[in-house]
Order: C-alpha cells, then sequence, then structure tokens
C-alpha cells in the first residue's frame, strides 16, 4: 500500500514518538523510508541577520550525525532507511521533497521542538497538512507510546462510499500484522430539521422513517462487507451507530471503544473535493487525541490553488 514512507524529524524526543508506528507500518507493507530533516534560522528574528557559517556547518553535521543515529536504530527491522538533510523553512522542505520522490505517505508528530502547546497540533504540521495531499498519519506527541508489536484495536470509519473505502485495505493490511481487532464503523446521521418552531408530529414521523431506512441500509452494508473480509480470513466487530453529529459520535465510539488507530479517508459519501478534507477529517485531525491515519483519495494535481496562494505568489513577484 504504502510504498515510501518519508519521516520528518527536528531532533526533538518529542518528534521521535513517531518511530514505533513507523517500525509497525513499514514492517506490514515492506516500505523504504526516509528520514528528512531541513535544517532552518533557529529563530525568525534571525531571518535577516547574516548566518555564522561555522555555526552553520556544525549545526548541519549534528543534524546529519542525529539522523544516520535513528537511520542506524531503524535498520535493525526495517530493511530500506535513508536520510536527506535540506536547508529551508520545513513545511515548505517536506511537500517539495514528498511531491518530488514518490512519498506515498507521511507520518508526523504533532508536536516538535517549539513543545506542546494548548493547539492540538503544530502549525508546521497544519501547513504540511493542508498542502500536501499524501496520506498522512499523525502521531499525538502528548498521547501514550505505541509499542512496536503493533496496534490493539484500529477503527476504520466508513458511509456505504468507495471514497470511505479507500482507508479500509490499510486497516486490513496493519490487522494481519498482529493480533489487532478491526473495528468498522458506520454512524446513522440523524436529519437536519431547520424551522423556527418544533417539528409536527408528520416532520418527526417523516425523520424516523429516514434514520430507520438509512440504518437497514447501513446495517446491510456492514454485513455483506464482513461477509467478504470473512472469507480473507478477517474477521472485523462492526459498530452500527446513531448520533446526531457524524463527527461527534465517531470521537465517543473511539474513546468508549479504547481505539488505539484511527483511519479514515480524506472525503467521504458527499464527495467534496473542493478542499483537501471533509468536516468529519478535518474534525479528527483537529480534536482527535489518537493516532490518525488519513488516506488521500484526490492526487495533488488536482488540487486546487487557494487564494492566498495565489496572492503570496503575485506579491513574491512584485
Amino acid at each position: 500500500m504504502f510504498n515510501h514512507i518519508l519521516v520528518p524529524l527536528d531532533g526533538s524526543t518529542l518528534a521521535e514518538c513517531v518511530l514505533p508506528h513507523v517500525t509497525v507500518m513499514a514492517g506490514a507493507m515492506g516500505s523504504s523510508v526516509t528520514l528528512f530533516h531541513s535544517l532552518e534560522r533557529l529563530t525568525a528574528s534571525s531571518v535577516n541577520s547574516p548566518v555564522n557559517p561555522l555555526d552553520w556547518q556544525m549545526r548541519r553535521q549534528e543534524a546529519r550525525l542525529y539522523l544516520e543515529s535513528i537511520q542506524t536504530r531503524l535498520l535493525k527491522v526495517i530493511p530500506s532507511v535513508e536520510v536527506v538533510l535540506v536547508e529551508g523553512p520545513a513545511a515548505e522542505r517536506v511537500i517539495e521533497f514528498a511531491h518530488n520522490n514518490l512519498v506515498d505517505c507521511l507520518v508526523l508528530s504533532s508536536h516538535g521542538r517549539s513543545g506542546l502547546t494548548g493547539w492540538n497540533i503544530s502549525s508546521v504540521v497544519q501547513k504540511i497538512m493542508y498542502r500536501s495531499y499524501i496520506s498522512t498519519l499523525i502521531i499525538r506527541a502528548y498521547g501514550e507510546k505505541t509499542p512496536v508489536e503493533g496496534y490493539k484495536k484500529i477503527l476504520v470509519a466508513l458511509d456505504c462510499s468507495s471514497r470511505a473505502e479507500s482507508a479500509l485495505p490499510v486497516g486490513i493490511m496493519l490487522a494481519r500484522q498482529s493480533n489487532t481487532e478491526l473495528v468498522l464503523a458506520h454512524v446513522v446521521k440523524q436529519p437536519d430539521m431547520p424551522r423556527r418552531l418544533p417539528p409536527s408530529p408528520e416532520d418527526t414521523d417523516l425523520a424516523l422513517k429516514m434514520v430507520e431506512r438509512n440504518h437497514s441500509a447501513a446495517d446491510e452494508y456492514l454485513k455483506q462487507l464482513s461477509s467478504q473480509l470473512a472469507s480473507e480470513n478477517i474477521s472485523p466487530v462492526t459498530k452500527l451507530v446513531d448520533g446526531t453529529t457524524v463527527a461527534a459520535t465517531l470521537h465517543n465510539l473511539v474513546k468508549s471503544e479504547q481505539i488505539d488507530l484511527v483511519i479514515l479517508s480524506a472525503h467521504g459519501i458527499q464527495g467534496n473535493t473542493t478542499w483537501p478534507y471533509g468536516s468529519v477529517t478535518v474534525s479528527f485531525i483537529a480534536y482527535g487525541t489518537t493516532p490518525l491515519l488519513v488516506m488521500q483519495d484526490v492526487p495533488y494535481s488536482r488540487a486546487e490553488v487557494t487564494r492566498a496562494e495565489k496572492a503570496a505568489v503575485e506579491s513574491f513577484g512584485h
């Protein structure tokens, strides 16, 4: 599934929280791994200051030795591990390298050298997520460490669409790697009824019928999917739940089921690819607390240039 995994590191212990997950992912898929570091100016105030060549070379050498030490550790369990050291803003260089070197998965720590903050992900991670259009695994630097052996419970969220099912093959591969419980979850959303007055009995009855029909269709869908997977010696646990909002219901399910990896497609049944992620995935990026693997279903070549990007280019040109 993933042939080339890119792992940005900044030298901090927080960023290194991704390494056990990289081991599990690469081991399950036979992926090659690239350890990546972008050498930046230490502070924003130093951007316009002259660089001390000796200090810069020392930092560069330290960074390379650091990457090579991680490489040596990983080569004990992963056959192919390379190191890449570049210079410049981290987010831009990560995206640039990924697009130019056939990277099909990024593994990012939610926080790094700048330390833990009240924000669920750092600004660098946010920039990479919203501009890369590459499948990405986010590891919460403040979360519990995952053992090298693998995950205990993996949740794949489905909505009866082929887009959502793009998250399923990875879940199956990881479940096969170890004694992992694969949970397939579907949320039947209660229909919105915007109105100033309380809904009439007819409105309530209509909404109830819609929920019943959707619940029945989703139940049949999950049964068929489970039957297909059983033929491949996979016995998933299915969770069909009702909720007023899909995202909130899934968040609660992840917590109650003690899930330690959530896998989502970037987009779901609505298929609105104007933005890199649908609303449910955005909610898990911004508010999720467990490791999150987002399978990007829109290639970078189809990404729409935002007004901010256009303005930045025009400003630079002038």
